[in-house]
């Protein structure tokens, strides 16, 4: 409950900050409460929402238990009479405040949280759910005017608000960290309640029929021994509780009503019994599936190591690493856990696990964070038992490793001397990862390295780095300029072989650059020639538009010749003439916006091309 209330102390000050500053941008500086309220919108995502609805489960809970309760026995209704009235209207507050909550409850579109009051209040009062909440606080406390104050059972339409308490639960479920143990905790409570309604219907059958008449119903309750209300209750549960679970052996009924209701109770056993089993069943499966996820199956590689017969102490040594990783909840399979999860969401877990620990690594200090950000998705954890090398001399590198927790030992070849102690933080192995031309040891581990007890590390392979760094080449660069320095340091580079590499990295660069030269050029041939193929189809368009319009006016002449005198030889084709030099000089001026890029000599060949053609026609 501190937490609670710290929580909506906290939100109360956010909202008042909220409506401070709200206050102060407006124009005419006034400080009304009422825009403060007209403005103020709860978001269900945020906590205050999440606190409400677990303070709401209070009332509601409250109404299932004690509303069955006054109704049936009737001296635990009047004997705290005060007590249940200052509850029941307590709920009810609780209830009406619930719905101006629900009235300013944001609600998302699109994506987008709706914070419009107006929208918000037509939504909810259109709502089923506003006339449920409606019809569970409506004032039915006036029937005690009819029944009596003891008929509790006027107050039944408060469990309307049910709905309220399965939200509730569900998110209680999604944030707690132990979700299977609440789920168990849930169905109890569920059970709890059922029985607790069947004692109390059990009593007043019993009233009914006759407390005493037969073995079935509740003792006379004029017997001193079960006259208390504490007997009554215990009684009326433990009996509810025996038929529900069926674990002992009740009376035989003596009236029609009693069979009844025990036939109506044994059915709702059978449902009880199988949903405690399939619930239970089925978070023991979530369980199992879990450390299936969590940890590698041992089962598997017990029976392996058992049909081909391998040795004791090796066996030993296997059952104490799945030992350890059990006792101290080591996660090896981190990678498949987070594959639930989008890959942004996947990549800052990551970060924030991992990255101040590849920081830490020399050849990636001043990497750009991208890179870093990819690398971290790649580290695998590995766990080392006492005794067991990590990397011996001579051995091939394929990763390197970043201590995570432990101790490691460079020991000499004879496995006793210690040169040096890793401890968490350290790392090595980062230069047999990068392919550095002119390195002595060709990528070969250069010292023995034995954990000294159980020692967590993160694995990087080659393979991960190379994939990485194909997508930044200048990283890439970097990496190797910093590798080759700290090999320089070391006394392990060959400068012959590093000048070699040097210019066989050169002689790469300039291939690139000229490929992406002829890149180029061939994408500006192929713009050209489009190009080039454009003028020809408009040439071709201009030409027949000539041929047409030129036998167009050999028919006009046709006919002016044949009603007159005929026109000098001159003058009859110098229109013709004039209007073919026209579409000549319409057809050079559209062949030079088209080819604006072709060379001049490509032009004038057009040109003369075009002339040629026109005076074939005209002739």
């Amino acid at each position: 409950m501190n937490g609670a209330s710290a929580g909506t102390a906290s939100a109360w000050l956010r909202w008042r900050q909220r409506s401070k500053v709200a206050r102060e941008e407006r124009p005419d500086g006034s400080d009304s409460s009422d825009a403060g309220w007209q403005s103020w919108v709860v978001d269900p995502a945020e906590r205050l929402y999440y606190i409400w609805l677990q303070l709401m489960v209070l009332p509601v809970v409250y109404n299932w238990v004690v509303i069955i309760l006054r109704t049936c026995f009737p001296s635990i209704a009047m004997g705290y009479l005060a007590m249940w009235l200052a509850l029941d209207y307590a709920s009810d507050l609780m209830y009406a405040v619930d719905m101006i909550i629900a009235l300013r409850s944001g609600y998302l579109e699109q994506g987008i949280l709706i914070k419009d009051p107006d929208r918000l209040k037509s939504r909810y009062l259109r709502s089923r759910r506003f006339f449920r909440d409606l019809a569970s606080i409506m004032p039915t406390d006036l029937f005690y005017l009819v029944f009596g104050i003891r008929a509790a059972a006027v107050r039944i339409n408060r469990l309307l608000r049910t709905p309220r308490l399965n939200e509730a639960l569900d998110r209680m479920e999604t944030r707690t960290s132990y979700p299977n143990t609440f789920r168990i905790s849930k169905l109890m409570i569920y059970i709890f309640v059922l029985i607790h309604w069947n004692a109390c219907l059990y009593f007043a059958l019993s009233d009914y029929i006759g407390f005493g008449s037969d073995g079935w119903v509740y003792p006379n309750i004029s017997d001193p021994e079960f006259a208390s209300t504490r007997r009554q209750y215990f009684y009326c549960f433990w009996f509810s509780a025996q038929i529900f679970t069926t674990v002992g052996d009740t009376p035989l009924p003596g009236q029609e009503e009693a069979f009844l209701f025990m036939i109506a109770d044994l059915l709702i056993a059978v449902l009880v019994f199988a949903s405690i089993v399939g619930n239970v069943g089925n978070v023991i499966t979530s369980l199992r599936d879990r450390d299936n996820v969590f940890f590698p199956n041992h089962e598997l590689v017990k029976n392996y190591l058992r049909s081909h017969h391998i040795s004791k102490e090796l066996r030993q040594r296997i059952d104490n690493w799945y030992q350890h990783l059990h006792i101290n909840k080591k996660i090896m399979r981190e990678n498949e856990i987070l594959q639930q999860l989008p890959l942004h969401l996947r990549t800052e877990i990551a970060v924030s696990v991992h990255l101040p620990t590849l920081s830490k690594v020399t050849i990636f200090k001043s990497c750009e964070k991208s890179l870093l950000e990819e690398l971290v998705l790649k580290l695998t954890p590995q766990v080392f038992s006492p005794g067991e090398y990590v990397c011996r001399k001579g051995d091939v590198g394929h990763e390197m490793y970043i201590i995570k927790e432990g101790k490691l030992a460079v020991v000499a070849d004879d496995g006793v001397t210690e040169f040096a102690v890793l401890s968490a933080g350290n790392f090595f192995g980062e230069i047999s990862i990068l392919n550095i031309k002119g390195n002595k040891s060709g990528n070969r581990r250069t010292a023995n390295i034995r954990s000294v007890g159980y020692s967590d590390l993160f694995g990087l392979s080659k393979e991960d780095l190379t994939d990485v760094l194909s997508e930044y080449p200048a990283a890439k660069r970097h990496l190797e300029e910093k590798g080759r320095q700290i090999l320089t340091k070391m006394g392990m580079l060959d400068d012959a072989g590093a000048m070699e590499g040097g210019g066989a990295q050169e002689v790469g660069i300039k291939i690139g650059v000229l490929e992406s030269s002829l890149d180029a050029l061939q994408t500006k041939l192929a713009r050209l020639m489009a190009e080039a193929e454009s003028s020809n189809r408009k040439m071709e368009a201009r030409v027949a538009l000539l041929e047409s319009e030129l036998e167009a006016s050999r028919g006009r002449q046709v006919e002016v010749g044949g009603a007159g005198a005929e026109p000098p030889g001159d003058a009859r084709w110098s229109g013709v003439g004039q209007e073919a030099a026209d579409q000549q000089e319409d057809v050079e001026g559209e062949e030079g916006r088209a080819g604006g890029e072709l060379d001049s000599e490509d032009r004038v060949e057009n040109k003369m091309t075009h002339r040629g053609l026109v005076s074939s026609f005209m002739k």
